[in-house]
């Protein structure tokens, strides 16, 4: 089953799914944690999402038929700051922090995860790509993109 969601409804509060070969979108979940939800991946098949306002990171279980539970807030053992996009690479979460100028790796495990800063310095960087071994960054507020070598 594959799930599209669509930030742009985050917030209020709600996100939507199209389910394969559907024509229009159904409600997938609807939650306060949501309100503010910005970057959206999946990692090794789990759904997480992270709060640009709260600064927090969620899993959203998702059962066999496709129906979200409601979110799980992971622990993490250092704050984020405007966690803005986010993707997965390496079974890791990337994520552009905007409120502090950082790219971080965040390693999850169950409900808890560490954070590693791996660049700061950023100008308003609001996107991250990982390409093979090199991560790209938006740097929105320098109106250029840069690149940094993935982790190992």
């Amino acid at each position: 089953m594959k799930i599209a969601l669509h930030r742009h409804l985050s917030t209020t509060q709600k996100s939507l799914h199209i389910r394969a070969g559907a024509s229009t979108a159904e409600l997938f979940l609807e939650d306060r944690a949501l309100y503010r939800i910005d970057g959206i991946t999946f990692l090794n098949g789990t759904l997480y999402v992270n709060n640009v306002f709260s600064n927090n990171l969620y899993r959203i279980p998702v059962d066999a038929a496709g129906k979200a539970g409601q979110p799980v807030d992971i622990w993490m053992d250092q704050p984020i700051k405007g966690p803005d996009g986010m993707r997965a690479a390496n079974g890791k979460l990337i994520v552009a922090e905007n409120g502090s100028g950082t790219i971080s790796v965040i390693t999850v495990n169950g409900g808890k995860a560490s954070v590693t800063v791996i660049k700061d310095g950023l100008n308003t960087h609001t996107g991250v790509e990982p390409a093979g071994d090199t991560i790209w960054i938006a740097e929105r507020g320098a109106g250029k993109a840069v690149s940094i070598p993935m982790p190992k």
